[in-house]
């Protein structure tokens, strides 16, 4: 576990010294849990979000895209359901005075015995070798099975008390497991009270709840309230789904973890619409599909998992998470959701708008039922970043090994595709022809141009961005206009053409390797 906080503490590290990531109003001191994103960062999170966007509408035929307003009706809230029921379950260690959410401090307690379980895994790994049957040792093993057993308890009284808001079960339960605070070690809790996400302004110069609106939850319900806007100027028939990128924000209750819970972040949605009884249809090819988005760009499958949800959301009839091994453990990456048709028709009551689509095949009318993929953009660039974050030793010219640091970054995403160096910056000539290569690289790719310090401290400063190619322009070019092309992660150099640099840099780093 100290391993894992200080890989975590080294990637929060890089991206301030880096220029991915900096504190929000840093010079005074900082607002907890909100961050800015600097020029490498940028980058970065514009080159995930247009992979996201390219896989989900570009590629369909049926899919169109949203760029909803943030602001929204009140009865929108009320209507979806977030005025009601958007809470989380909070209580306060008074001896700490340290505040958390109810539900997380149970889930802790899980993963603690599930770390036992694996501990348990992997020393019967040792033992067996090669013929250790992983699943059969799970289904037989006493002490896997009691461990599994008590899991299973806890989270069905878990999601009872979730599903019923029985915040007193839910006090009960932290007491009778036994957790403490983890900053004052105590046991000394206050009750369990629901506590309402959504932040809220006023709309006009006068206050009061007559101008009362909120800064949305969620970008979903844009997409509903447009569902038939968008059915009749596109045309579409089910099924159909319309994307959207956008901010939300949502008062947590404790925002940790750096980018990865905040109190402003942007999300990745997209609302599948189709006909009633092939939810899980959907569901099972949308699960399916996400989860080769995630591998495509180099995720392994021991970095991934599924985690079906034991407590359901009111709208939802089947939900899962798409979960990635942070540095702090497998935590919820992307949500898949069966959403029933609850927000369409929730939406058709409190406006008294028809929003019944008209099937052309069964002449019928009915409200359409909703599959939901739904992913943090800023969490989805955690984990490019946990993944791609490589300490490593490397030969270097003396014939000995150098330690560099390197972001294994998928190169279709990697915030600068190509970096041009002049071996040196005193011969004119040679800065002349590698600022016409850079100049000319510019219009088709974001690269740089760099000619400070020694070439090998050059490249450590490419690696350290993720940069997967770096052009050389050495006393080679100025004869046969030829460069070196380096390789970010093999460091193998090929020479190749100044006239071939824009047609192999724009193949290595091409989306259509991820299709």
């Amino acid at each position: 576990m100290a391993q894992q906080d200080d890989l975590f503490k080294k990637i929060s590290s890089h991206c301030k010294e880096y220029g991915f990531i900096f504190q929000s109003s840093e010079i005074y001191d900082g607002l907890s849990a909100t961050y800015d994103y600097g020029p490498n960062g940028v980058l970065l999170k514009n080159n995930i979000k247009k992979y996201w966007w390219t896989a989900m509408v570009q590629m369909h035929e049926n899919i169109v895209g949203v760029d909803a307003a943030i602001f929204m009706h009140p009865t929108t809230w009320k209507a979806s359901g977030h005025v009601d029921a958007f809470n989380d379950p909070m209580i306060d260690n008074k001896d700490s005075k340290k505040r958390y959410r109810a539900d997380h401090l149970i889930e802790g307690y899980i993963e603690k015995i599930e770390k036992k379980i694996n501990k348990e895994v992997t020393k019967a790994k040792k033992r067996f070798g090669d013929s250790f049957d992983e699943e059969q040792f799970k289904t037989t093993n006493p002490r896997v099975l009691a461990n599994q057993e008590k899991i299973n308890a806890i989270n069905e009284r878990f999601a009872k008390a979730m599903t019923d808001s029985d915040m007193d079960d839910m006090k009960a339960q932290i007491e009778e497991l036994g957790i403490v605070c983890p900053v004052s070690g105590t046991k000394n809790w206050t009750d369990v009270r629901q506590f309402n996400l959504m932040f809220s302004t006023q709309l006009g110069a006068v206050s009061g709840e007559s101008g009362k609106i909120y800064l949305r939850p969620e970008t979903a319900q844009g997409i509903f309230v447009n569902f038939l806007n968008v059915q009749k100027t596109t045309r579409q028939k089910l099924p159909f789904g319309i994307a959207q990128i956008g901010k939300a924000f949502r008062n947590e209750i404790v925002a940790r973890q750096f980018i990865f819970r905040m109190r402003e972040f942007e999300q990745m949605e997209m609302q599948f619409f189709i006909k009633p009884g092939t939810q899980m249809e959907w569901y099972n090819y949308w699960k399916e599909t996400r989860l080769k988005w995630h591998l495509a760009l180099g995720h392994q499958q021991d970095e991934l998992r599924y985690h079906d949800h034991e407590a359901l959301a009111h709208y939802a009839d089947a939900a899962l998470d798409i979960e990635f091994k942070f540095p702090f453990g497998f935590k919820e990456l992307e949500g898949i959701h069966s959403r029933t048709d609850f927000d369409l028709a929730s939406h058709e009551k409190y406006s008294g708008k028809n929003l019944k689509y008209f099937d052309p095949e069964t002449q019928e009318s009915y409200v359409p039922y909703v599959l939901e993929t739904s992913i943090g953009c800023d969490r989805m660039f955690l984990a490019v970043l946990s993944h791609a974050y490589t300490e490593e030793e490397v030969p270097n010219a003396k014939g000995g090994m150098d330690k560099r640091v390197v972001l294994k970054i998928h190169p279709a995403i990697a915030p600068i595709k190509v970096a041009v160096l002049p071996i040196v910056k005193n011969k004119p000539e040679m800065v002349e022809k590698a600022r016409a290569i850079f100049n000319d690289l510019r219009f088709d790719f974001d690269c740089q141009y760099d000619e400070k310090d020694g070439i090998g401290r050059r490249y450590r400063r490419q690696d350290a961005i993720g940069t997967p190619y770096c052009i050389t322009i050495d006393f080679d070019t100025l004869e046969d206009d030829t460069v070196t092309i380096r390789d970010r992660d093999t460091l193998a150099q090929e020479r190749i053409s100044i006239s071939e640099i824009s047609k192999v840099v724009a193949e290595k780093t091409s989306m259509r390797q991820l299709f």
